[in-house]
């Protein structure tokens, strides 16, 4: 209900924005050659209209959206701060320097978000642990995991692009891969999918790789040519092990994987962790950060989320946050005796900018005691 009172606000911010820009671009030069103020209202309402459309066309209604909303925050920060500047100087400006300037801050806050969305970077945490990592992958009594979540196959990139990107993390020698749901989307395609699978089937991580559904991965109803069983059938064909309300004991590592938040039937961890040795590192996969104060409360030693994509656009963070629809939007938290940290994915959904965070692969050390 929260997040739908956000859109509804947002749409009537779009709205209202969209009329604002109106008569914003009716200040430009072209434009003001018009005699008659209802001409002028006409040629800026169709060169809003126009590039509207034409955006919709090559990038989609989402996007669109996202261009527009940035174009109109802009012409208000700079109309807002040109017309005091005129008031000081008591004198208008002859040429249009808040509209050129709004178009182009639009362009390269939109262009550098292109970049942090669809390039992948790494981020690294290094961990501490009292409990005793004596596995023997690792002289020093070190686990070193790697984690992904929200590829989205299809959004960024397509099966051979996610085999890519894997090919990277590998590189990274991980002992274990976690992936914490949202691997693909309704516009996935099987083929994609298949790829990606296979990809997975050459990681040589040790403990395996290891995940958890989230919201996007069992589809909202849009046609795709494969459902969430055939989505399983795959990940396991491929040694991926699937974690549904389960917990599993690695050597002196615990598993956990949790059903996504959305689901009727989730277990509390606390119900997963009963009979668990908690002298084990315990590790849970949850999709959506949204249980921090139960999970802390537990033995849980880490627990790794995806889902916010790090909050997508700033400053969205602050909103899913400060409405309490998520506990973290990202990065590293501790509380009581659990880390937390929440990633801002792979990859996104249907918005190819972030503006206020980054697509990123996880790797994460954490240092225990040696036996």
């Amino acid at each position: 209900m929260r997040w739908y009172l956000v859109i509804y606000a947002a749409v009537g911010l779009l709205l209202g924005g969209l009329v604002y820009l109106t008569f914003a671009v009716s200040r430009f030069g072209l434009i003001r050659k018009a005699k008659k103020k209802w001409a002028r209202a006409l040629l800026s309402l169709g060169a809003v209209a126009l590039c509207f459309g034409v955006s919709t066309l090559f990038m989609g209604l989402v996007n669109t959206f996202v261009v527009f909303i940035h174009a109109v925050v802009f012409f208000l920060l700079f109309g807002l701060g040109f017309r005091i500047a005129a008031a000081i100087r008591k004198k208008k400006f002859r040429i249009n320097w808040q509209g050129w300037l709004a178009l182009g801050a639009t362009v390269i806050v939109l262009s550098v978000g292109f970049v942090l969305c669809h390039h992948v970077f790494r981020t690294e945490y290094a961990l501490t642990t009292e409990k005793t990592l004596g596995l023997g992958l690792r002289e020093n009594g070190t686990v070193r995991i790697a984690l992904i979540a929200d590829s989205h196959i299809g959004a960024t990139f397509d099966g051979e692009g996610f085999a890519e990107h894997l090919e990277t993390i590998k590189s990274e020698r991980p002992d274990v891969l976690f992936i914490a749901g949202d691997f693909v989307d309704d516009s996935s395609r099987r083929a994609d999918v298949e790829r990606a699978c296979e990809a997975l089937a050459g990681v040589d991580a040790p403990l395996g790789v290891w995940y958890v559904y989230g919201n996007h991965d069992r589809g909202y109803g849009r046609s795709r040519d494969f459902d969430a069983r055939d989505l399983e059938r795959m990940l396991a064909d491929s040694g991926v092990h699937v974690l549904e309300d389960e917990a599993v004991e690695l050597g002196d590592l615990c598993v956990v994987g949790r059903k996504d938040a959305s689901s009727r039937h989730r277990k509390e961890l606390s119900e997963l962790l009963e009979g668990v040795d908690p002298d084990k590192y315990i590790v849970v996969l949850d999709h959506q950060p949204t249980d921090y104060e139960k999970e802390s409360e537990t033995a849980a030693d880490l627990v790794l989320s995806g889902h916010t994509h790090g909050g997508q656009l700033w400053p969205l963070e602050y909103v899913g946050e400060g409405f309490g629809i998520n506990d973290r939007t990202y990065g590293y938290e501790r509380r009581g005796g659990t880390d937390f940290i929440v990633t801002s994915g792979i990859s996104c959904w249907e918005i190819d900018f972030k503006t206020g965070t980054k697509s990123e692969y996880v790797i994460i050390e954490v240092h225990g005691t040696t036996p």
